[in-house]
């Protein structure tokens, strides 16, 4: 692990997946962290070296609860991983919910950062009453109520493994979620991205972008799940609003495909980026 400075006193927990061949960097959703991705960059370790930051708030990127966590200093965070890492091109990027929405805004902050782009459900609602979004109370209510003490990892486990989404995970990625989302604690283990950290996060959604995804110049692939959440919804909308875009439907996902089917997601990303 790697800690890259950023800004308001930040400090980003960058992890190298490993591989071999240009670099990918991958930016995780709201509540998760870098390395939920390992599975997923174990399937690509034979076409791109990936790398994985933590942004702020979340996994080893922790974060006094007052730090700015608005999407807007996600982007800074993301660029501050890529002036560390000092690659000499364009980045190919794999995005996941707000991760998508990080790499837009990064592209958008600085032209030319994005050589292409393979976006899972990217947060980028455009301001439309009736949508759900990541800033609806809802969301931001179920993280501040979330569990976030356990006996132990394992104990965390099995409480994940049969319940709600996570009971779809692939057993690699949830175990990689408990072993890197969870610390010691006296408690036993205790949650990285506190429930008030997280629903500070899905707060701070920026519903503005939408309207500039026309400066948005790297082609990009839009994957929306089959879930009937607000994000499948807007999926097939952001494609259409982006100049250069495909859209992917994955309709027997949720919005947590990448890590249903890590194989069926290298897959596509080696697709569409190699």
């Amino acid at each position: 692990m790697i800690r890259v400075p950023s800004s308001d006193g930040v400090t980003v927990a960058l992890h190298d997946l490993g591989g071999e061949g240009p670099p990918l960097v991958v930016l995780h959703a709201t509540g998760f962290h870098g390395r939920c991705y390992a599975p997923v960059a174990d399937h690509l370790a034979h076409r791109f070296h990936v790398y994985a930051p933590d942004l702020r708030g979340h996994g080893d990127s922790a974060v006094p609860i007052d730090t700015d966590v608005a999407w807007e200093h996600m982007a800074t965070d993301t660029l501050a991983v890529l002036d560390h890492l000092r690659f000499d091109e364009p980045v190919r990027f794999v995005g996941h919910s707000m991760g998508g929405a990080a790499v837009t805004l990064a592209e958008l902050r600085r032209p030319g950062t994005v050589r292409a782009a393979w976006l899972y459900e990217p947060i980028l609602f455009p301001p439309q009453p009736g949508l759900a979004t990541e800033r609806a109370n809802p969301l931001a209510d179920l993280a501040r109520r979330r569990r976030e003490h356990f006996d132990s990892f394992d104990a965390a486990y099995d409480n994940y493994a049969g319940k709600g989404p996570f009971a779809r995970f692939d057993p690699a990625a949830l175990r990689a979620y408990v072993e890197h989302g969870f610390a010691p604690s006296d408690r036993g283990v205790t949650l990285k991205c506190r429930g008030e950290q997280e629903a500070r996060v899905f707060e701070g959604v920026d519903t503005s972008v939408f309207g500039r995804l026309g400066d948005v110049g790297p082609p990009m692939w839009i994957v929306g799940s089959g879930d009937g959440g607000g994000p499948a919804v807007i999926a097939p909308m952001v494609a259409e609003a982006l100049p250069d875009a495909r859209f992917v439907a994955w309709p027997d996902h949720s919005h947590f495909g990448p890590f249903e089917d890590p194989a069926r997601a290298a897959a596509a990303v080696i697709g569409a980026l190699g």
